[in-house]
């Protein structure tokens, strides 16, 4: 009786009811009152009706009244799965593995960026001796605050390490306060420069001074564009940040959305500065390092119809581009001429990724059908040979020195937490800088890729991930994640939520999606702006052949995906969701017609287009996931997620879709609504808020797909 009787309450808290003979009966969800306060909008013609705009004020009382009800309603259904104790018993163990994100030398010294067990953020630490050998810990995060919610947003040493300038910022928001380090002694010298969201930083060849970008603080341009009119400034040490000088403040005409990147050159003799309104294309200037303040910037792709990262060594510049290379070629060019180019690793079947420049050789980063390769070629191009990694997988953070025989990136793969290797060019040692226990087994688990045809006949990747003992029988509940946009790749990764799935027999698919990069520029751009409906399309095609190769069906299949891949998750459920048993949208676009009106999302409009524009209005309104909720249809149960400080994606989004479904969802629902305190979108967030939202998907997941929980720890 006690079992049935926290059976009657699981059901009771979703509108179910139970007869006598135990037979259950479907009732709609009891969900927190939401009032309908239209507003009717007439865009190009069109009235367009929009019944949720008052949640768009997330501080306004009566919206975080609401929130907070939609939060307690959420929590009545995801803490009563019964398998939540022996999630997080699992997760604590997955979370607990020693992870490297990043190697980075400068001069003598080696810095790392690595989180160790349980600890709320990564560490930044000075690595002496061989892999494996000591460190020191030079920045610590995890004393940033007592929660673990103030965090490390990005980090530039100077060239010979002695500094490092830093960001931090508070619960997600990634409004970052600019500080400096000194490594030796570990004292914070006295600047604190607000404003530095996104900031890059390129140091002075004497590490003095540096450049770096910055934000205007209210008051100094019109309300709601400070996120906008990133510009450039020159900080010497010890002076007062409000009198640091312009360098760059953007050309006249300039758009005030205009993205401003700096970075120095690997022989610290350049500087670069990257400009761009455009996911597809940027504008490139250098000038020497150190050049007086209103020295020129000498132009290296201006106007050009494509994407151009510079380095330089023996006085060249070396170019990574896609100008006239889908797929990325390796170009050099004088600086007396640099408009003027010549190829030095031209384009081939894979895509060119990154370069570093390692012991006067070029180490290449190639992803040939979605899995890396690192090659090694002479600096005139002729290709030496290919170093071996781990497993199928993927890698980035390729960093060396010119000067230096050891190269360094990051590696990962479904089973293989990130880890950093060290390869040493002359020896062709190659080893991982740390050594770890894992909780698994990493040979008990299999990937294989797999292809589908999409609606116009284009052959989609996916990968497919299971427990090797598992046999798929066309019952197999199966989660589906997808990303596709912004030339994003979505590359075999290491997930630490997906291995309980696994245990109890799921099987976990990665989509590789037009709209990523996964195959170059063409890839990207078939999936964006009129042509965004590819990406969908995409999808459904992954999930039908999942159906129709006997590993799953749609009761027991579920899409997943966060920030553009929410985007991809609300169209999915609105377009078809007679494909799946469940979804789960994390820190999602949802209204399309109005996105670009909040926080920086105007920076996304290349992406996407605007409502603004009339054919641009017609394709966002057909596929707008908010817009095209109906009433009377059957959706699949939904967990949206947000962070209640998230800066990039604002959280109107999950709240008026939230509301939608509940209003007009035909089926059983749960729609379920988890907004996060002291979060944003992602980044940052402490491991303890990662293993909890991993509880809540998983929980989510399991529960309505049918799975088995597992065992009590």
């Amino acid at each position: 009786m006690k079992t049935q009787g926290a059976v009657v309450l699981a059901l009771a808290l979703v509108g179910c009811s139970i007869l006598s003979g135990g037979t259950v009966i479907a009732a709609r969800p009891a969900y927190p009152p939401t009032p309908v306060r239209a507003v009717t909008d007439t865009l190009h013609g069109t009235p367009v009706v929009d019944p949720y705009r008052w949640l768009e004020d997330g501080a306004a009382p009566e919206v975080e009244a609401w929130t907070d009800a939609e939060n307690a309603f959420t929590r009545s259904v995801l803490d009563a799965f019964p398998g939540r104790a022996a999630l997080a018993a699992s997760y604590e163990r997955l979370f607990a593995v020693n992870t490297m994100l990043k190697a980075r030398p400068c001069g003598a010294r080696l810095f790392v960026e690595r989180k160790d067990g349980l600890k709320n953020q990564p560490t930044i630490d000075l690595l002496t001796g061989d892999p494996g050998g000591r460190s020191t810990t030079v920045i610590d995060p995890n004393v940033f605050s007592a929660d673990g919610t103030v965090a490390l947003d990005w980090w530039y040493p100077s060239h010979d390490g002695a500094l490092i300038a830093y960001g931090r910022s508070a619960g997600g928001s990634e409004q970052s306060v600019l500080h400096v380090l000194e490594v030796a002694t570990g004292k914070l010298r006295p600047e604190a420069i607000a404003h530095t969201q996104y900031a890059t930083v390129a140091w002075d060849p004497d590490g003095a001074g540096f450049l770096y970008t910055r934000h205007p603080a209210k008051g100094d341009v019109p309300a709601g564009e400070e996120v906008f009119h990133k510009r450039v400034f020159h900080h010497r040490l010890g002076d007062d940040p409000a009198q640091d000088s312009l360098v760059f403040g953007g050309l006249p005409g300039a758009p005030i959305q205009e993205f401003r990147i700096l970075y120095g050159s690997s022989d610290q003799r350049w500087t670069f500065l990257n400009v761009s309104t455009d996911w597809a294309k940027n504008d490139l200037y250098a000038r020497p390092a150190g050049a007086a303040l209103d020295a020129p910037w000498a132009p290296i792709a201006v106007g050009v119809d494509g994407l151009t990262h510079a380095d330089a060594i023996d006085g060249r510049f070396l170019l990574l581009t896609n100008v006239g290379a889908p797929r990325y070629r390796i170009a050099a060019a004088d600086p007396a001429a640099p408009t003027a180019w010549t190829d030095v690793v031209p384009e081939g079947d894979g895509v060119l990724e990154s370069f570093a420049l390692v012991d006067g050789r070029l180490a290449v980063n190639v992803r040939k059908d979605v899995v890396s390769h690192v090659r090694i070629h002479a600096l005139d191009g002729t290709f030496e040979r290919e170093i071996e990694l781990p497993s199928l997988g993927t890698v980035d953070q390729l960093e060396g020195q010119p000067d230096r025989p050891e190269i360094y990136f990051r590696f990962s793969s479904f089973a293989y937490p990130s880890m950093v290797q060290r390869c040493d060019l002359r020896t062709g040692a190659c080893v991982a800088l740390e050594e770890r226990t894992l909780p698994f087994d990493p040979a008990a688990y299999e990937t294989t890729q797999e292809w589908a045809t999409s609606k116009d006949g284009t052959r989609i990747p996916m990968f497919v991930v299971k427990k090797r003992a598992v046999v798929v029988d066309g019952d197999r509940p199966t989660i589906v994640y997808g990303y596709g946009g912004f030339g994003v790749s979505g590359t075999p990764e290491y997930r630490a939520a997906i291995f309980p799935w696994l245990d109890e027999g799921g099987v976990f698919v990665n989509a590789t999606l037009r709209g990523g990069g996964e195959f170059g520029r063409a890839w990207h751009e078939a999936g964006r702006l009129e042509k965004k409906q590819n990406v969908y399309d995409d999808l459904y095609a992954c999930a039908e052949r999942l159906v129709a190769a006997g590993v799953t069906r749609t009761p027991r299949m579920a899409v997943w995906g966060g920030s553009n891949g929410g985007l991809l998750v609300g169209a999915a459920i609105t377009q078809r969701p007679d494909l799946w048993g469940a979804a789960v949208c994390e820190v999602p676009l949802l209204d399309m017609l109005r996105y670009q009106n909040f926080s920086v999302a105007r920076y996304w409009v290349p992406e996407y287009g605007s409502a603004e524009d009339p054919a641009q209005f017609r394709t966002l309104l057909a596929y707008s996931p908010y817009h095209n909720v109906k009433a009377g249809v059957r959706y699949p149960p939904t967990l949206f997620t947000a962070g209640a400080f998230d800066s990039r994606v604002d959280p109107l989004h999950a709240r008026k879709m939230a509301a939608m479904m509940q209003a007009r969802d035909a089926g059983d629902g749960p729609m379920l609504l988890r907004i996060e305190g002291k979060a944003g979108h992602g980044q940052g967030k402490p491991t303890r808020k990662r293993i909890d939202a991993a509880v809540d998907v998983m929980s989510f997941f399991m529960g309505r797909l049918g799975v088995t929980p597992p065992p009590a720890p």
